[in-house]
C-alpha cells in the first residue's frame, strides 16, 4: 500500500524552512524520523482531549460488543494542509522532501489524530 507519505521538492521552489533527520533502527530495520523537536517549540498547543485508559477500560467493560480496528500507520491517515507541508521538509542524501501526510515527531499529533476518529466515528 502507497500513500504517498514523502514528494521531493522541486528545485525552483523556494525552501525556508528544513530539518535534519535521524536514522532509527529497531529489529534490523531502519526508518528516516525528521528531527521536530526545535519546530515543536513553535507549535501552538492543541488541547483536544484524549481519553484515559481508565475511563476507556469502564466503558469497554459496559460493551456488549468489542470491535477492534488495526490503526497501523494511523498518522499517515491525517493529509497535511499545503502550510503544513512547508513547515515539515527534511534533508536527506537525494535533496529536500517534503511530507504530504503527519510524520512521527510532531507534538500535537496525537490530538490531531483522535479529533479526525472523533470525526469519523462519533458516539
Amino acid at each position: 500500500m502507497d500513500l504517498r507519505v514523502l514528494r521531493r521538492v522541486g528545485h525552483n521552489e523556494q525552501v525556508e524552512v528544513t530539518t535534519p533527520v535521524i536514522i532509527t533502527w529497531l529489529n534490523e530495520k531502519s526508518r528516516i524520523v525528521g528531527d521536530f523537536r526545535a519546530l515543536n517549540t513553535y507549535t501552538i498547543p492543541d488541547r483536544y482531549p484524549i481519553p484515559r485508559i481508565h475511563e476507556t477500560l469502564t466503558q469497554l467493560s459496559q460493551a456488549k460488543f468489542i470491535t477492534a480496528m488495526n490503526a497501523l500507520k494511523c498518522f499517515d491517515q491525517k493529509v497535511l494542509t499545503y502550510n503544513a507541508k512547508k513547515l515539515l521538509r527534511i534533508i536527506v542524501h537525494c535533496g529536500i522532501c517534503e511530507y504530504l501526510r503527519m510524520p512521527f515527531g510532531i507534538k500535537h499529533a496525537p490530538s490531531h489524530y483522535q479529533r479526525m476518529m472523533n470525526t469519523i466515528f462519533p458516539e
